[in-house]
């Protein structure tokens, strides 16, 4: 017997009768032979880790434009604490915790540079809309690999593709995960904005403090043992009074720093910054690294260049824009 499917066995013996198993995924769209060490959802979380996308988003927003700071949250370590978070409450309530880990991992990959800015920009300039989602499961299909993707199971690509709104996924692990991100995202956004002193602790109102707990590590815990303890028949779901506290929480979050002017006022220059980088290399695809033009070649241009600026870390778009727009001083060569 392989060691795979000895996992798999293992998987039949532990696992909740709500969790997905290995041996019962859909499969992936092109037939590939089995490895004999690992599942498919272990095969989708190593190749999702190994990708170039996952790589670059250590150097992508995920809530503060370019700050000034060794400790602010990246879009790479953002989707690092929704994997914890989801795998420790996956683990408690017996579900597959390789494909929670699969899905946590592969959420973000479709990104933007500069956060929901970015995504914000590209929907209003792309003539199909843009949306982070749907740019992952993009990512994963189309882009990676030199165009080849990374043929993931159905599963994972369905979890990656639900994990923010919509509809949901078809899976309690895709379903952990979306909840699993919004715990995280809120929860070091305050740490964030407290770090850049754009709010204070104890500006968060005692009603949800007393509830949820007055530090990030008490309001995480709080919220994944609520998860652990009140789900029930494959339903996720957190006491009501700790549901009505975390919405609270989110709307403060919003009014005092999804929407502060002072947080966010670098990101009013992104909307002209990505249209002029569009239509830049809309007019120029010679411009274009040949990756991009062979999706140019097999969808559209405006879709290649549209995936070209998505992938683009907040670094990289930046030297780029320099080196199109921005003068740059020369030396005078005298014979």
């Amino acid at each position: 017997m392989f060691i795979r499917e000895r996992i798999e066995q293992t998987e039949k013996q532990i696992l909740s009768q709500y969790a997905c198993l290995s041996v019962n995924s859909r499969g992936r769209e092109r037939i590939e032979e089995k490895c004999p060490i690992r599942t498919d959802f272990q095969r989708d979380r190593d190749r999702i880790i190994h990708s170039k996308s996952f790589r670059r988003l250590k150097h992508k927003t995920q809530v503060f434009l370019s700050p000034e700071g060794d400790h602010y949250r990246t879009r790479l370590t953002h989707t690092l604490e929704v994997s914890q978070i989801a795998r420790t409450i996956a683990r408690a309530l017996r579900l597959n915790e390789d494909l929670t880990e699969a899905i946590s991992l592969g959420h973000d990959l479709g990104h933007t540079p500069f956060g929901h800015a970015g995504e914000r920009a590209l929907n209003d300039i792309f003539p199909g809309g843009f949306h982070h989602y749907e740019q992952s499961l993009r990512t994963v299909d189309v882009l990676e690999k030199d165009g080849c993707g990374l043929n993931l199971t159905y599963e994972t690509r369905n979890g990656i593709l639900c994990h923010t709104r919509g509809k949901e996924a078809d899976t309690l692990e895709g379903r952990l995960v979306r909840l699993a991100d919004r715990i995280a995202y809120i929860n070091h956004d305050i740490d964030d904005a407290v770090r850049a002193t754009v709010i204070k602790d104890s500006d968060i109102p005692d009603d949800i403090t007393d509830v949820l707990g007055r530090t990030t590590t008490e309001r995480i815990n709080t919220l994944v043992i609520s998860v652990i303890t009140n789900t029930q028949g494959g339903v996720l779901a957190m006491a009501p009074d700790v549901t009505e506290a975390f919405d609270s929480l989110y709307k403060f979050m919003y009014d005092s720093v999804y929407s502060n002017d002072y947080a966010k006022h670098e990101e009013k220059k992104v909307p002209n910054f990505m249209e002029l980088m569009y239509d830049y290399f809309v007019k120029h695809p010679e411009r274009l690294p040949q990756e991009i033009k062979r999706v140019a070649d097999s969808y559209s241009l405006q879709r290649a260049v549209c995936d070209y600026l998505a992938g683009m870390t907040d670094q990289y778009a930046v030297e780029k824009f320099n080196s199109i727009f921005i003068p740059h001083s020369w030396t005078l060569q005298i014979k």
